[in-house]
């Protein structure tokens, strides 16, 4: 096995602690390859059902249905004073701070035409 050489500033990935290789019980072991012979065997299944020539139906994949289920269904949010706040920072403020920022610009300029001293920066005669 490769000697580590860790950087100054980071701790060595538990990955490559020589323990998690070689002090492992059996238990974990069997753990182990019992998960990837899991894994393997879902893996496998689904490549069967995904290049089947002869295939009409959706293939259904219980772990992406969980997801859409999740990104879909997201019940966590709660109006409180907070989110409100955020909402209005975000959201209400820019938009007020532009109007105020672009009418006082027009205002001012109105007023030099007003007064004859405005001279406008691009011409479009001479």
């Amino acid at each position: 096995m490769a000697t580590y050489k860790g950087a100054p500033l980071a701790t060595q990935p538990k990955t490559l602690d020589p323990a998690e290789y070689f002090n492992l019980s059996p238990e974990y072991r069997r753990a182990e390859e019992k998960r990837a012979a899991l894994r393997a065997q879902l893996k496998r299944q689904y490549l069967q059902q995904l290049n089947n020539p002869h295939r009409k139906e959706l293939i259904e994949d219980p772990a992406l249905t969980r997801w859409t289920y999740a990104r879909t269904n997201n019940n966590y949010f709660r109006p409180t004073a907070k989110t409100s706040l955020i909402g209005g920072l975000f959201g209400v403020l820019p938009l007020f701070v532009l109007y105020v920022v672009f009418k006082t610009d027009r205002d001012k300029r109105e007023a030099k035409m007003k007064a004859g001293t405005y001279e406008r920066p691009y011409k479009l005669s001479t």
